[in-house]
């Protein structure tokens, strides 16, 4: 009996060491079958998204994962087009979604969303990014990232930069680091670092140190995972002027890091990495993007298929 079949992904805290190693197995087996085998996967099923924030590489992602194993998507990508606009409540929309899908992919403003559509729903839902708590498929895609670019998970120095605070991808991927044995370090403005209420329960997963300065430990580092200033997240647009630009990733920087170490970088990017950094072999941003697809793709057919394909 596969494990996954019909649970919900609300949150990477869900997900220990083995479950992980399951879904990067099945990755691995996704990227190996030829597309005519790929897409008996999940032949005849449906994806719904309800995108209530703006999203490209998210919502394109799972829209591609489930073409390339044989599925269909539907849904709404801009709430201005839908019957939220006439006052529909977010339950109701769940509920008639579920009826035309298989499988339910949800990103909302508010904390708490997706726990909520998950108990309204006769289908699995997929938090694609909940307010500023998680977003559970890109840690998956990120660890995956690692784990195919390093060899390995355990025993890397790993360092976080940027905004801590508001950056829901920093949380899940810290929760699902809390799972191996890594060195991590988070560097971010005073006024970005990260939120007090979770310190408690990720440090009982892991150890980090926290730091304003990029180039402390950045000759150590294997992976630095760079984020953006979330400008939308902020109450005071004063504030986000105030740490704007902060940290930028060039080639100056580069020069100080391991000959082999990576960046990368949930998308999109605004100016906190030089497009020169692109060409250089460093760079794994654009590779992680496609290997969402692929770990995506994995997870859709562990939810929807009964055994393991």
């Amino acid at each position: 009996m596969n494990e996954f079949y019909q649970k919900d992904v609300i949150s990477i805290k869900d997900f220990n060491k083995e479950k992980l190693e399951k879904i990067f197995a099945s990755t691995d087996r996704i990227i190996q079958l030829n597309p005519t085998e790929r897409r008996e996967i999940c032949k005849g099923k449906t994806l719904g998204y309800l995108f209530y924030e703006p999203s490209t590489r998210t919502r394109l992602s799972f829209e591609s994962a489930m073409a390339s194993i044989g599925g269909n998507s539907l849904g709404i990508s801009d709430i201005s087009s839908s019957s939220t606009q006439k006052g529909e409540s977010l339950a109701d929309t769940v509920r008639i979604m579920s009826i035309y899908s298989d499988v339910l992919v949800l990103r909302h403003p508010l904390d708490g969303s997706s726990r909520f559509a998950s108990e309204i729903s006769e289908k699995p839902v997929i938090n694609a990014g909940s307010g500023t708590e998680e977003h559970p498929t890109q840690a998956i895609q990120d660890l995956f990232t690692i784990k195919k670019e390093k060899k390995k998970i355990d025993g890397l120095k790993i360092g976080i930069v940027g905004d801590l605070k508001y950056g829901r991808t920093v949380y899940s991927l810290l929760y699902g680091l809390g799972n191996y044995d890594v060195d991590v370090h988070l560097i971010s403005p005073e006024s970005l670092r990260i939120r007090s209420d979770s310190t408690y329960e990720i440090k009982k997963r892991l150890e980090f140190t926290e730091s304003t300065n990029i180039e402390d430990h950045i000759d150590e580092l294997d992976v630095l995972y760079v984020t953006r200033i979330q400008k939308e997240r902020f109450p005071d647009e004063e504030e986000y002027l105030k740490v704007k630009g902060s940290y930028v990733v060039g080639l100056d920087l580069l020069k100080q890091m391991k000959d082999d170490s990576i960046i990368l970088h949930p998308l999109p990017r605004i100016d906190e990495i030089s497009a020169e950094v692109d060409q250089t072999k460093n760079a794994k941003y654009f590779e992680q993007a496609e290997y969402g697809k692929h770990t995506r793709a994995a997870l859709l057919g562990l939810t929807l298929n009964e055994n393991d394909f």
